[in-house]
Formats: structure tokens, C-alpha cells, sequence
């Protein structure tokens, strides 16, 4: 990426996520260590949009942000797309609650914030009923894909947000994939604007039919991760 992805937002969508991050800094609650103006802008905004380099995310209609945490890449991605429905899947109530008055003080209509685990939204209204998945410093690769298997359409994808490339973890994915029914597609180093010096996006299909052993309990995926 050779430039700052903010350019290209427009002054209402500056002002929405201004006031997003307003609201962080002035946060007593802890849901994010980065909370300062300037600093959030990067690493938080600047880090959301890089994923609208990933083409299938930008035409998506329906997102999950799984572990949204303090809204991000979430609200960023809402805000930038109004055309698309984000939920925000977050099980920490405080988190949930900052979310949720992010939403109203900067007028956020087409994201709503769901305080559950992903695999709860997997046994009932999300199975297969996102057209991407996104998932920001959540976990493991083949934990991800796990988590997102079960919420994604046939051919919806994930675009999970991770540091420097780590060959061991790759390879996990590789040996799960399968089991999984995702299948890993592109790897897109998106410096110097994200958040992390070293970030890539991996970019991961759902290729078949969600196999039937998915979701499993909460947690079971980051405890014992396929490929593992």
C-alpha cells in the first residue's frame, strides 16, 4: 500500500470516526490500549481500511466482525461502507456497551453489536449467513477459519488481520484447511499505514459445505485448534 487509505474518506465519514475516537479517548472503561488521537487514527482507522483492498470484502453486503473488541476494523468498515450491514460479535460486556454508544454518537446505522460468542451466532440466525467474515489480532489462523467456517455462505470469505508472516502458523491452516472447508487464497502485506509495522491480511474462501462437526463448543477452537 503506497498510500494513506483516510485520503480517501469523505468529511461525513471523517467526522463519524472522529467522533468514534473521541468517545475511545475519553473512555473509562478499558477496551482498547490505544486510545490517544493521532495514534488511534493509524492503528486503529488507518488499519480497518486496509481491508478494502481485499475486493470481496469491498462488494460484501453482509459482514460479521468476530471479537470486535472496540470496534475495529468494524465501525471503520461500516462507516466506509454504507451500503453493507456490519455485525459486531463481541462476548466482553464493556466492550459491547463503548460499541454500542460509538454507534449512537456518530450515527452508525448500518452496524448493530451482538454480545455473544461467534459460536453462538454459528448454532442459530448467523450460520451461513455472511458474505465475509473479518477477524483483527484475534487468534491463530486455523482458529479463525474455524470460527468463520461455520458463519460464511458457499464462497463467502475471511480477511483476518495478522502481523509478521509466521511460517508455522501457515502451515497449521494448510493441514486444517480441509476439515475446515476453507481454503487459503492470498496474503496481501498492506505497510506502512496499518497498525502493526509487519501487517498482512490473509485472505481465506469457503470452498464447500460447512462440515457438520462446526461450531463446536466455545473456545473448543482456540483451546485445541485444527492442525494443531
Amino acid at each position: 500500500m503506497t498510500s494513506d487509505p483516510t485520503a480517501a474518506l469523505g468529511p461525513e465519514a471523517h467526522a463519524a470516526l472522529q467522533k468514534v475516537l473521541d468517545l475511545l479517548a475519553a473512555e473509562r472503561a478499558s477496551v482498547s490500549s490505544v486510545t490517544e488521537a493521532e495514534r488511534a487514527w493509524k492503528v486503529h482507522v488507518a488499519d480497518s481500511l486496509t481491508g478494502l483492498q481485499v475486493w470481496q470484502l469491498r462488494e460484501a453486503s453482509r459482514i460479521a466482525d468476530i471479537g470486535s473488541g472496540a470496534g475495529f476494523p468494524g465501525l471503520v468498515l461500516a462507516v466506509a461502507m454504507p451500503g453493507a450491514q456490519l455485525d459486531l460479535i463481541e462476548s466482553v460486556d464493556r466492550k459491547c456497551d463503548f460499541m454500542r454508544r460509538a454507534i449512537d454518537a456518530a450515527g452508525i446505522e448500518n452496524a448493530r453489536v451482538l454480545n455473544a460468542r461467534s459460536e453462538e451466532l454459528a448454532s442459530g440466525e448467523g450460520r451461513e449467513a455472511y458474505e465475509a467474515v473479518t477477524a483483527r489480532a484475534l487468534g491463530r489462523l486455523s482458529t479463525l477459519a474455524e470460527l468463520a467456517s461455520p458463519l460464511l455462505a458457499g464462497g463467502g470469505v475471511l480477511v483476518a488481520w495478522k502481523g509478521k508472516r509466521d511460517a508455522d502458523e501457515e502451515a497449521q491452516l494448510e493441514r486444517a484447511a480441509e476439515r475446515l472447508a476453507m481454503r487459503p487464497e492470498r496474503i496481501l502485506p498492506v505497510g506502512p499505514y496499518a497498525g502493526s509495522r509487519h501487517r498482512h491480511l490473509h485472505l481465506l474462501r469457503k470452498w464447500g459445505e460447512t462440515p457438520p462437526d462446526l461450531p463446536r463448543r466455545p473456545g473448543m477452537a482456540k483451546k485445541r485448534p485444527r492442525g494443531g
